[in-house]
């Protein structure tokens, strides 16, 4: 468990789904994870609400808006600590990739921007001020890990250790290859795949790890709750037992049962 109120740059420290149906997913996630809600009126009919686990907040949800639609389906996104929004969007740029929010402040709380990589995998970058992102990280019930799916691993390990301070490390996976680990320091930060053929026409993307008890448990009750499963529960040597899980309103993420260290 990591309980925290900083975090280091380069760190994924806040998940936030962007849904069609808050109401909905509110009930969902609320089910699965046991997470309590904090409603915030933003104005202009919105609402954001920030998910909770023993009263620190672990991510946060909100509505589509119109545009959002026409962009991309339901999904999380995903925010990486930055010490300086503007460096960071800037040094982005100059590695390839298109800024879709040039940096911006959000009130008091921080300043981020969001960012579409060379292959078109989106993520956000934060700043922070008053809100530092995730009070827990790692625990069961909330984010423990991060990874990226690409066409280009080669060009997605160039791009991402050229902007944060990262260092790309490999573990082999036999015929599906290597499956990369970028480290902060000594400390794994985000994982990294290529998207297989047989996966279909998945679009590069970042997905969200939320550690649970039990993995087959977890999905049992999601499908109960109106959940798909992408990927049924499977054994990962030396880590865990994960599964992928599209919600009832079509987000994917993954649930991950740690292996005891």
């Amino acid at each position: 468990m990591l309980m925290t109120t900083r975090h280091a740059p380069g760190t994924f420290c806040w998940p936030e789904l962007a849904t069609t149906d808050q109401d909905g997913a509110k009930k969902f996630y609320t089910a699965l994870f046991g997470w309590t809600f904090d409603d915030t009126d933003m104005g202009k009919g919105m609402v954001y609400t920030r998910l909770q686990l023993k009263g620190a907040g672990v991510g946060a949800l909100y509505t589509m808006r119109p545009e959002e639609r026409k962009m991309a389906p339901p999904h999380w996104n995903s925010y990486v600590a930055v010490d300086s929004a503007d460096a960071s969007a800037a040094r982005a740029k100059e590695l390839g990739a298109k800024l879709l929010m040039e940096p911006f402040d959000v009130m008091d709380l921080g300043r981020m921007a969001v960012i579409a990589d060379p292959q078109g995998a989106v993520f956000e970058i934060w700043e922070a001020k008053k809100n530092h992102g995730a009070g827990i990280l790692g625990e069961p019930g909330a984010l423990c890990w991060t990874e990226l799916m690409t066409t280009d691993t080669k060009a997605g390990e160039a791009f991402y250790t050229g902007l944060f301070p990262w260092k790309a490390t490999y573990l082999p996976m036999g015929e599906a290859g290597d499956y990369t680990v970028f480290k902060r320091g000594e400390e794994s930060a985000a994982g990294m795949m290529a998207i297989a053929p047989q996966m279909g026409p998945v679009p590069p993307n970042w997905m969200p790890y939320f550690a649970v008890e039990n993995c087959d448990a977890s999905v049992t009750k999601a499908g109960g709750l109106g959940a798909k499963t992408i990927v049924p529960p499977t054994d990962i040597p030396n880590t865990g037992r994960f599964a992928v899980v599209q919600d009832p309103q079509g987000a994917v993420f993954a649930v991950i049962a740690l292996a005891p260290m």
